[in-house]
């Protein structure tokens, strides 16, 4: 079985099998094994990955999916999605996918909401790969907290100024701008607002943090200190931000339940073709049962995951109505990362002493998995997002 079979749906007229689709899933394993699996260790090593990363996605479309036609983009969420499979399947990793498509989580905000003008200042050009921008909502004391954000924009005739600092900001030591969550009004969630901080500004530090996994995907904290930033740049109305916050966080959820399903499945197709090279006592791994046994478990957690995250993304793309997408929306992303969870440490323990080697695939992606359960809302939260629906009042 191979990454591509595996991850081939069963009916030729699934949405994932269009012609345009099989045509984009091509595209990117191209790019993926031409462009980002030679250089991969370098750049988990620097800590970083190269802006012309960003120039060449950008170039052949790949950034631009999942945005309206109207602020440069193209296709649906399911195909940013069929992307991040894809990378990952084609030997990438959840980290190239978190520094790569930052914008997913940075940009959508400003499409939707902001002004002309802030479009295609910021939008248009990250789209293009020109820009990279950063979410910046979580602070140091407030977690993922976002109706207790701290960080506050006070107006100033034209200009808001804006003090505070923001934590764990995916791409944050690249970034051009972070599109920033801050207190313009009074307490609770309907004083937040978004604005855009170019990072260039006076008053803007940013420190790099090391992480566990997702080497090649800097992380910083960003401390604002009496930044001025034109009133212009506010992310549609004053006390809008905490909406238009609630309103992206099922796409990053669905973004990391399909890296997560993704990750486990390369590391099946990874642990197969190892059991069946790798001999111990003059015979294949694969030759005992434990192993075939175990491989299985593995394979069956992967599909269940895989197949129930998609129904979910298809669903939600649709606009269905259909049942309670918030609880399955949170189902969806836990399942996937306790299958994920699992494999990756089944997949380390099949590989041996070669899995606890750096720079050997399931050791990167035993190290990136183990943030999936934690970003876009932990397990806990999904839980607790899940029991509140289920009508668990916790007074």
């Amino acid at each position: 079985m191979t990454a591509v079979d595996a991850a081939a749906p069963v009916s030729a007229h699934d949405a994932w099998s269009t012609p345009e689709r099989r045509e984009l899933r091509a595209l990117v394993r191209r790019f993926t094994v031409r462009e980002v699996v030679p250089q991969l260790e370098e750049w988990e090593d620097a800590g970083q990955l190269p802006r012309a990363l960003h120039r060449r996605a950008g170039e052949l479309g790949l950034l631009a999916l999942g945005f309206p036609a109207a602020a440069g983009g193209d296709g649906e969420h399911l195909d940013t999605a069929l992307v991040a499979e894809e990378l990952i399947l084609a030997g990438g990793s959840s980290g190239v996918c978190a520094g790569l498509f930052t914008h997913g989580i940075a940009a959508p905000h400003i499409a939707l909401h902001g002004s002309a003008e802030l479009v295609d200042r910021f939008v248009r050009p990250t789209l293009r790969g020109e820009l990279i921008g950063s979410l910046g909502i979580t602070e140091p004391g407030t977690g993922s907290d976002v109706a207790a954000v701290t960080t506050r924009a006070v107006r100033d005739g034209d200009d808001y100024v804006v003090t505070g600092a923001k934590t764990f900001i995916t791409s944050g030591i690249r970034a051009d701008y972070v599109t920033t969550a801050v207190r313009t009004g009074g307490p609770g969630h309907r004083g937040i607002s978004l604005l855009v901080v170019e990072t260039d500004r006076p008053g803007v530090a940013r420190t790099r943090l090391r992480k566990m996994g997702w080497h090649c995907s800097d992380t910083a904290t960003i401390s604002y200190d009496e930044v001025r930033v034109p009133a212009t740049q506010l992310v549609g109305e004053e006390g809008s931000g905490f909406r238009q916050i609630m309103e992206r966080f099922a796409t990053e959820r669905l973004s990391l339940a399909v890296q997560a399903y993704a990750t486990a499945q390369r590391c099946v197709d990874l642990t197969i073709d190892w059991a069946r090279q790798r001999e111990t006592f003059g015979a294949p791994l694969a030759s005992r049962q434990v192993v075939r046994h175990r491989i299985a478990q593995m394979a069956r957690r992967a599909t269940v995951a895989r197949t129930y995250v998609r129904d979910v993304l298809a669903r939600y793309e649709a606009g269905s109505r259909e049942g309670d997408l918030v609880t399955e929306l949170a189902m969806a992303k836990n399942t996937a990362v306790e299958a994920c969870d699992w494999v990756v440490d089944q997949a380390v323990q099949l590989h041996g002493g070669a899995g606890y080697l750096h720079g050997v695939e399931v050791e990167r992606h035993y190290r990136d998995a183990r943030i999936l359960g934690i970003g876009g809302g932990t397990n806990e939260i999904m839980d607790e997002v899940v029991a509140g629906r289920l009508g668990l009042d916790p007074t």
